[in-house]
């Protein structure tokens, strides 16, 4: 995988609603109802990335899910990264 110019991230995340990028990393924060439907999410998440070969570190703060995506292997974001966020939004 190639690493993602700034410039291409920035375009993109523009079509991601709710996904912010700071130094290397994509993230997202949701907010759910209560906890079950935090952990609902996570599971449907977990299945979307099986599917996709990549894997997001997730993070529980009760009702809070946080999202993080970068391809560790190449140390930022590639078009994979962008790909699973559009496909989590879906959810």
């Amino acid at each position: 995988m190639v690493l993602l110019s700034r410039e291409e991230i920035q375009t993109r995340i523009g079509q991601l609603q709710g996904w912010e990028f700071s130094g290397n990393v994509l993230t997202r924060q949701i907010l759910f109802p209560s906890f079950k439907d935090a952990i609902a999410f996570v599971n449907r998440v977990g299945d979307v990335a099986e599917a996709a070969d990549h894997h997001p570190d997730i993070t529980i703060q009760y009702r809070k899910v946080t999202l993080s995506l970068w391809t560790h292997s190449e140390g930022g974001v590639t078009r994979k990264d962008l790909d699973l966020a559009a496909q989590i939004n879906l959810l």
